[in-house]
């Protein structure tokens, strides 16, 4: 069956019109429930969702699904998602979702679902999830004596503090570093301010005043160029910039300069691998990291393992061949040995305390390689996406012709927005510059 609902991060789209509506919602509730009701005891699902305005409609048609099925509901609010992937395992829920469309701006909202694990579904799942959803099948809802109960966790954001300071090496600290982050308005923004200043920095905050609307508006890992700004001004030692679901991470050096994942992967793969931590020979990235991360791991003895985009593809290599390192240059980091997710927070601790050991400025730490010219552009389609159009295939061909055996080409539709995605990246800089926009040229041409 053609997946309708859900893309590489579960389902998403604009707020109030399908998919994304509360009637969607209450289906998908109401399936997953049927789906992850096994066994006699009481079952139970978490709740998490970021600072959207539609997350308070989202929300409550969710818990409504499963409370029909006979789930008990376990309500956190504004929480990061690697926070709800966390409080599923501990709390011994059934399930896990998180309402968010991570770095999207406030308009739209998505769904994504853990198993009890804590780990995002397999597609097989949510193929699943789809058929009941399309089934719409209300004949096993529970008797009314068998309603679920929805409840708020009130110690929530205190508890993934805890767990993520937890992941910071015991005996340091980050006193007398000054820290700025930015939380994009978004579901971090009071849990992880906290957990820096708990651990010893002075932190200075930035989008840490959401109403609904400015999520990631400017701001967060997607936009960076206040954070890094702020990071010169300030004299800071270190950015941080989170997305709004606070699953992925932009580093900014003491000179406002980016790190981005493919260097924090590389920062890790090496301090891990010193330390015998690292596990599998390697890391898993995906067809989008750069080269010359590829280059620098094969020169220490590692290797990069490619998956397709969408980090869920990376944990599930991960998991299959046995690494506890992956993420995505976009700044999806996952260390299994910690989380089953990215996790935004706990990858920006693990750079602070290569920092602390090394006594080093951030500029001289975290630039691990150097990268090869890359070049990424957007092509915004309505309807089908045209890479299967003559002339878009041709500039293809023609773009691979040119980059030759120097370069790489990768055109891509998004899984999450109606985009095509068009990457190069070699050696020649001006030819990059020059493939790629002939191609979007096609691109953009085959859409009208």
């Amino acid at each position: 069956m053609a997946r309708k609902l859900f893309g590489t991060d579960g389902i998403r789209g604009t707020a109030n019109i399908d998919p994304m509506t509360a009637e969607v919602a209450l289906k998908v509730g109401m399936a997953a429930g049927k789906i992850f009701t096994r066994g006699d005891h009481r079952h139970t699902v978490v709740i998490g969702k970021d600072t959207r305005l539609s997350g308070y409609m989202l929300e409550p048609a969710l818990a409504a699904g499963f409370i029909g099925m006979g789930m008990d509901v376990i309500m956190v609010g504004p929480m990061p998602t690697p926070a709800v992937a966390m409080l599923t395992r501990s709390l011994r829920a059934d399930l896990g979702v998180m309402i968010s469309a991570s770095h999207n701006s406030f308009e739209d909202n998505g769904i994504k679902l853990f198993g009890p694990d804590g780990y995002k579904l397999s597609d097989a799942t949510e193929a699943q999830i789809e058929a009941l959803v399309e089934e719409n099948n209300t004949d096993e809802l529970a008797p009314s004596d068998k309603l679920g109960r929805a409840k708020r966790l009130e110690d929530a954001e205190g508890r993934y503090i805890e767990f993520a300071k937890n992941t910071f090496p015991k005996g340091l600290r980050l006193d007398g570093l000054k820290i700025v982050v930015d939380c994009a308005n978004g579901a971090a923004y009071k849990a992880a301010p906290s957990a820096l200043w708990e651990l010893g920095a002075d932190v200075v905050r930035l989008g840490v005043s959401p109403d609904g609307f400015n999520i990631n508006k400017d701001c967060g890992s997607t936009s960076t160029d206040l954070m890094r700004e702020t990071v010169v001004m300030q004299g800071a030692h270190l950015g941080i910039a989170l997305d709004g679901d606070a699953d992925r991470v932009m580093i900014a050096d003491e000179n406002g300069e980016i790190i981005d994942g493919d260097q924090i992967m590389a920062l890790v793969a090496e301090s891990w691998n010193s330390g015998g931590r690292l596990l599998g020979g390697g890391i898993v990235g995906t067809v989008m990291s750069n080269l010359g991360l590829e280059n620098y791991l094969n020169g220490i003895g590692l290797e990069l393992v490619r998956t397709q985009v969408g980090d869920r593809y990376v944990v599930e290599h991960m998991i299959e061949h046995g690494y506890n390192v992956g993420g995505e240059q976009s700044g999806h980091i996952i260390l299994n040995d910690y989380n089953t997710t990215g996790d935004g927070l706990i990858a920006a601790l693990e750079v602070l305390a290569v920092l602390v050991e090394s006594g080093k400025k951030a500029s001289e730490v975290c630039r691990i390689f150097d990268p090869l010219p890359q070049l990424l552009r957007n092509v915004r389609f309505s309807g089908v996406p045209p890479l299967e159009e003559d002339s878009v295939k041709a500039a293809i061909k023609e773009g691979e012709k040119r980059l030759g055996k120097s370069g790489r080409l990768l055109i891509r539709k998004s899984g999450t927005e109606p985009l095509v995605r068009v990457m190069a990246e070699g050696d020649d800089e001006k030819l990059i510059a020059d493939v790629v926009n002939d191609i979007c040229v096609a691109v953009e041409q085959a859409a009208q």
